[in-house]
């Protein structure tokens, strides 16, 4: 709308593309790539109070097959948090932007039916059983295998994506300076990365595997914004 103020950028990781797009967008407006108006960056963002947002096109188009397929408004409460803003788990998929919680509003029966359209559909990566989320239905669209047992993918130099992100984040936020919350690892994510590995006694090697991942989470999930928290 003419006049409105921009509130958010949004950073879209293209799976096809491998390019990361760049959409500076108010809050009432619909997200990138979304279906219709059933998601709006007002939405997406929920409790963040952050002035930059991320996700991945993967995500978008996962929300509208289902959206389609569900024929009805699928009201949802959680979608993206920064790390240090906390509030889900050590390596949860809401700080990459591609983790839904819905249907907290809603009868049982209703998310039931959420519950079944999203794993039927199969375009989720994973849809949480229904025994372990009893008033609401979580599903999300992850990448890539995990460096521990479930969690976020190895990343080296070259890699690219909202995980990126992720880690440019946390190592900002506990004071590594990556210059950059671009999603793109190069050098100076790389010494950033190197130097806390050899802070935190783990072998410095610029590759962010299991072993960093767990420590990385530790000491950044929760912790608040920081000075050198980049938020552009």
């Amino acid at each position: 709308m003419k006049g409105e103020k921009i509130l958010a950028k949004i950073i879209l990781y293209n799976v096809d593309t491998q390019a990361l797009e760049i959409f500076h967008l108010n809050e009432s407006a619909t997200m990138p790539y979304v279906y219709g108006r059933t998601m709006t960056v007002g939405e997406f963002r929920g409790s963040s109070r952050s002035t930059v947002l991320w996700s991945t096109t993967a995500a978008m188009e996962a929300w509208n097959a289902t959206r389609r397929s569900y024929g009805a408004p699928i009201p949802f409460r959680y979608a993206f948090k920064r790390i240090w803003e906390g509030g889900h788990g050590r390596q949860s998929q809401h700080y990459a932007g591609v983790s839904f919680d819905v249907g907290q509003a809603l009868t049982q029966q209703e998310r039931n039916r959420i519950y079944n359209t999203a794993r039927n559909l199969d375009v989720w990566s994973y849809v949480e059983p229904i025994s372990m989320t009893p008033t609401w239905v979580h599903f999300d669209k992850r990448q890539g295998p995990p460096a521990c047992r479930a969690g976020y993918p190895t990343l080296h130099m070259g890699s690219r994506g909202v995980y990126v992100l992720v880690l440019q984040d946390a190592l900002n936020a506990l004071g590594y300076n990556t210059y950059t919350l671009d999603g793109a690892f190069g050098n100076n994510t790389r010494n950033a990365l190197i130097s806390f590995q050899r802070n935190n006694n783990l072998r410095a090697d610029g590759i962010a595997g299991c072993n960093t991942w767990t420590r990385l989470v530790d000491e950044a999930v929760g912790i608040g914004r920081t000075p050198t928290v980049i938020d552009p």
